[in-house]
């Protein structure tokens, strides 16, 4: 009996420090989910400064800091109509220090368009948040000759006249959009691939090529101040955002060119549950933020704020309307 107790009591014994031990590390989990974030997070913009990507992250990017508790630091990774910021995001340690301010075209475009790329947004990112939509604005230089859209798809059928359409790269919605514009229009306006809106505004405010399509964020100022002429948004129906701007669905035959812009806060993949959880519940918090739904409108933004889901059940639709203008439209990487 006794060397039966000495047993029991071994046992017992080890059981209590596994506990212990248990105990301990879920006790260490617990503190370090408390204690995120403890250092500097990292937003990636996938654009060059000036674009809408950045005019957005930069403007959510102190409130969030407050909101969490730490420094945002705002980083450009340029390049490859998004595909350079898309890489570094997806390759970033899945511990939400890493955050991607995403749009459609490296989310979503970039794989419809090359399927070798490595990543897929769907696949390698976890929303966090939906932060808003934009129209879309096809914009001219000063001294372009039509005034209208309709004047435009006249000048642009005559073989006489060249015209060239600058976007923020090959793979962004913008360039999408100004092939289905080309589709709908019966038009051959040629693609020149910027590294960014704000490059491509330049050009188009310097005469060096015809035509841009832009977010309105990165172009209403440019067009308050005269220095583009704006032919229209592409969408359905005029911008709350901009009344003033005609809407191109509006023109007979066009009525299908109704594409915007959107944008969403993501994380890589396999970022704790618990983490993603705090992060979101801290970004819908800033885009409840009645300041910050000023900013954005300001900017050509309308705030959503809605749910991971919410922005998971968008992208789904919004893949079957990339990949419809893709194909038609024979769009190819460069």
């Amino acid at each position: 009996m006794n060397g039966l107790a000495a047993g029991w009591k071994n046992r017992c014994l080890a059981l209590t420090r596994r506990t212990i031990v248990i105990g301990a590390a879920l006790g260490a989990a617990g503190s370090a989910l408390a204690a995120y974030p403890d250092r500097p997070i990292i937003l990636i913009v996938p654009f060059a400064p000036g674009g809408s990507s950045d005019i957005i992250a930069r403007t959510i990017a102190p409130e969030l800091s407050a909101k969490l508790g730490q420094s945002i630091v705002v980083e450009n990774t340029a390049g490859a109509g998004g595909v350079l910021g898309m890489t570094r995001a997806v390759r970033a340690p899945a511990d939400g220090y890493s955050l991607l301010l995403g749009s459609g075209s490296e989310v979503l475009i970039n794989k419809l368009i090359n399927p070798e790329l490595q990543f897929d947004g769907l696949r390698d990112l976890k929303p966090v948040v939906f932060v808003g939509t934009g129209p879309m604005v096809l914009v001219g230089k000063k001294a372009l000759a039509p005034n209208t859209v309709a004047e435009l798809i006249t000048y642009a059928k005559d073989e006489k006249n060249v015209l060239n359409f600058a976007s923020a790269g090959n793979g962004t919605p913008m360039h999408v959009a100004g092939e289905l514009f080309n589709l709908k229009a019966g038009t051959k306006i040629s693609h020149i691939p910027y590294r960014g809106a704000s490059p491509a505004l330049v050009d188009v405010m310097g005469g060096q090529i015809e035509l841009g399509i832009s977010t309105l964020t990165a172009a209403q100022s440019f067009i308050k101040a005269g220095k583009i002429k704006a032919y229209g948004v592409l969408g359905r129906e005029k911008s709350t955002l901009a009344p003033d701007i005609p809407a191109i669905g509006q023109v007979p035959g066009l009525e299908a060119v109704d594409l915007g812009v959107w944008f969403g806060l993501f994380v890589p993949t396999k970022t704790p549950g618990d983490v993603t959880t705090k992060l979101e519940a801290a970004a819908r918090a800033v885009m409840a933020n009645p300041e910050i739904v000023k900013k954005l409108a300001e900017q050509g933004v309308i705030a959503s704020g809605e749910s991971a889901g919410k922005l998971n059940s968008f992208m789904a639709q919004e893949v079957d309307k990339y990949r419809a203008v893709i194909k038609a439209a024979d769009i190819k990487p460069q």
